[in-house]
Order: C-alpha cells, then sequence, then structure tokens
C-alpha cells in the first residue's frame, strides 16, 4: 500500500507540474488497427481534456517524468534554484500507470514531458524509453505525443519520432535576446536546429508513404509537431509573438503553435512581470493565429491600425478588421468568392465552402444561414441577400462596434433566436 499511495502522490505532484505546458491536443494522428491485436481506443488526476479541431474532446495522462531540472530558466517553478518538492517517475512506474489509466478508459494516450536531468540526452533517452516500451512491450495503440528536447543528440529525437504520434520542442519566448535573457542555457540555434530535424522526418515520411508499395511505411511523428510561446513574461507586443508564429509555420511546417499566458511564479525573478498578462489576450492570439492559417490574413494586416502592436481585446480580430475595412461591404452573398466571404465576421470556413456549395442549386438567403447556425447578428450588417439589406449608413454607423461587441446592450436586445443562433 505504501508504494501505491507513493506513486499517487508522484502523480499528484508531477500531473500538476506539468499543467503549464499547453501543447497538449492530439488532433491528426493516424488511427491504428486495432485488429491486429493490443490496447487502445481513440475514443482524475494528471488527466487533461483537450479539444481537437472537429470538436471532438479527448482525454491524456499529462505528467513530467521529473519537475527536477538541472536547467534555471527564471520564467519555470521547476527551474534549479525554485524551492519546489521534487519527483521523478521511473521508466516502469509511467509505463504501469499510464496502461491501468487507459485500460479504465480513462485517457485515449499519454502526454509526457520533463524536467532536465543529468543531461538532455539522458533525460530523452527516458522519454523514448517509455514509448518504446509502451508500444513494444505492450502493444499501446494510444497516442503519445513526447516533448523533445532540442539540444539531445539527432538520433534520439529520430527515435522519438519513430514512437510518438506528435513531438513538440517548445520555443518558450518570441524574441531571441529574451531566451538569452530569462534561459541562458537554452540555445535558439539548437531550437531551430531541432525542429528542422523534426520538419525533415515527417515529411519523409509522408513521401514514404505516398509512394511506399509494401503495406507498412516507416512511421515518425504523423501527427507533426508543435510548439509553445509563453505570453506576457518579456516585452514582446502582439505583432511580434504572431510574426514568430507565422516564421514558425512558415519554415518548420508545425501543426500547432500553442500560446500560454505567463503565471507568476513564486521567489520569482525581478526580470519578470510582477502580474500576469489578460487571459483573453492570449484568447485573442488564437483567433488571430487561426485567421494566419485558415482565412488567407497576413500579420500586418490583423494588426492594421493597431499603433502600440497590440490586438483589440474588446472584440475578436476579424471583427476588428472588418471595421476597419467597411469600404468594402456589404457583400453579395451569392456573388462574392471564396477570399471574400472568409473576412465576412461571423462565418467560419467550413461555413463559407456549405455556402458556397449551396450556390451551385440556387439564391442562399439570410434564412438559411440561420440553419447553418451562423451568428446573424454578427453578420447581417455585412452582407446582401435576396431577403436582407442592411439599414441604410449602418456600416458606417460609428455605433456599429459597440453594437457588435460581446455583451452589448444591442446584444440583449436581439430575439432569442438569433441569441441562440450566436452562440
Amino acid at each position: 500500500m505504501a508504494c501505491v499511495m507513493d506513486l499517487r502522490a508522484k502523480l499528484a505532484l508531477l500531473a500538476d507540474a506539468a499543467k503549464y505546458d499547453a501543447s497538449c491536443a492530439s488532433s491528426g494522428t493516424e488511427k491504428r488497427d486495432s485488429r491486429a491485436g493490443g490496447l487502445g481506443s481513440t475514443e482524475g488526476m494528471g488527466i487533461c481534456h483537450a479539444y481537437a479541431p472537429d470538436g471532438r474532446c479527448i482525454s491524456l495522462l499529462k505528467v513530467l517524468l521529473t519537475n527536477a531540472c538541472v536547467f534555471d530558466c527564471a520564467y519555470c517553478i521547476n527551474r534549479a534554484t525554485s524551492n519546489v518538492p521534487r519527483a521523478r517517475f521511473t521508466v516502469d512506474e509511467l509505463v504501469r500507470l499510464t496502461l491501468a489509466f487507459y485500460r479504465r478508459n480513462y485517457i485515449e494516450g499519454l502526454f509526457l514531458s520533463s524536467g532536465i536531468i543529468r543531461s538532455p540526452d539522458y533525460t530523452m533517452e527516458q522519454l523514448v524509453r517509455v514509448a518504446r516500451t509502451l508500444r513494444e512491450a505492450h502493444g499501446f495503440l494510444g497516442y503519445i505525443h513526447l516533448k523533445s528536447i532540442p539540444e539531445a543528440a539527432p538520433e534520439l529525437l529520430e527515435e522519438a519520432g519513430r514512437w510518438a504520434d506528435r513531438l513538440s520542442i517548445n520555443i518558450e519566448l518570441p524574441q531571441e535576446k529574451s531566451l538569452q535573457r530569462l534561459a541562458p542555457e537554452k540555445r535558439p540555434p539548437a531550437i531551430g536546429g531541432a525542429m528542422r530535424l523534426l520538419a525533415s522526418g515527417i515529411e519523409e515520411a509522408k513521401e514514404a508513404k505516398r509512394t511506399a508499395r509494401r503495406a507498412q511505411p516507416p512511421r515518425f511523428a504523423p501527427a507533426g509537431q508543435s510548439t509553445q510561446m509563453i505570453v506576457g513574461a518579456d516585452d514582446s507586443d502582439d505583432r511580434r509573438i504572431l510574426t514568430t508564429g507565422a516564421t514558425l509555420y512558415g519554415r518548420y511546417k508545425l501543426r500547432r503553435v500553442y500560446y500560454s499566458a505567463y503565471s507568476p511564479i513564486p521567489e520569482a525573478s525581478s526580470a519578470l512581470p510582477p502580474q500576469a498578462p489578460p487571459l483573453l489576450r492570449e484568447h485573442r492570439l488564437y483567433q488571430a493565429d487561426w485567421l494566419l492559417r485558415f482565412y488567407g490574413f497576413g500579420t500586418e494586416e490583423i494588426l492594421a491600425g493597431g499603433e502600440d502592436g497590440m490586438l483589440d481585446l474588446e472584440i475578436d480580430p476579424k471583427l476588428a478588421w472588418a471595421l476597419k475595412h467597411r469600404a468594402l461591404f456589404p457583400l453579395d452573398l451569392n456573388r462574392a468568392g471564396r477570399e471574400e466571404l472568409l473576412r465576412v465576421p461571423g462565418l467560419g470556413a467550413r461555413n463559407v465552402d456549405r455556402i458556397l456549395a449551396a450556390r451551385g442549386a440556387g439564391a442562399v438567403r439570410l434564412a438559411d444561414l440561420a440553419r447553418l447556425r451562423v451568428p446573424l447578428r454578427k453578420v447581417a450588417p455585412f452582407l446582401l441577400a435576396p431577403d436582407h439589406r442592411p439599414p441604410p449608413g449602418q456600416i458606417d454607423s460609428a455605433l456599429l462596434r459597440q453594437q457588435l461587441r460581446p455583451g452589448s446592450a444591442f446584444a440583449g436586445a436581439a430575439r432569442p433566436a438569433q441569441l441562440a443562433l450566436a452562440l
């Protein structure tokens, strides 16, 4: 019983220590054939809930191998000089714990990170051993996300890609000078080199899968790689953060850049801000990131008019852009092209494609958008349709921003059916 209680105590400590890493979504992996045997299905303590792009809620056992670390990053609660209790799982303990959670259908996979113990190579080797043991010794078919250590040897990163579904390397801060000041042991060239190695391995595996004649081409992180940037730990504005994110997407073909609002820690360095940034800032960055990846926006477009390089916290970035470009609206719902419709506030990419498909069968009306659960209050000022024309002067009204802002009195006066559609 003492051993079991000890394992629970470790789990409590190391699951809590892992909460600062935001990059734990498990979307985009390949499905494994369970008919070949093994454990796992892709459908408490230490369990994190993340959402895939299709809206599925997924559960992962999210833990650190250890919260001990030889690095002394100023923003990290687990830094070498931090006065926190330390714990460490053995490889066998973590394997048994993962299997126990999995067999009870509590989780669909494992998100595993770690502090740096002994050396980057030793730590990465331990992480790889956990994934390899799960796959080879236990036939584990579930999702595995490994946090990779950029300073580790290339052969260890390459092996990690064979066992993991997704790999991630945290860039941590948007500016190299900030990393040098707050995390001097971390080297930006090593981070970039490791990301490049993973990107190459992922692309080679994809190409092998496209051209392979045998049934089982080599696997390498089929769900890609991701990274995380801390928001508000340095003086980087939103323009710098989004520019860095866009560069990472283009250079390393990342699946996701995660933004994590800085959380003040005990006995923090005077080089860090005393207060956390507003969580709404993190939310706006995610919205802007979505516009960059799926809506054809550029960084400067999103931030145009933001003299201080910051996103508007009161309204979402697409609405902010539309209000700065009122002369482009209203658009004819049945004539506008896809790129134009993607810039209408309240129209998502999926619904734009549905609208374009429906236009082939006849004119699309505003009432048809209601059936797609489009927020009519938000889109109406920016569209023309057979059954709808915005009131004269509405698009140029100085009150439009206030009327469309979440929580406005205008929103409260909307019809209940429209309010339901806007949720």
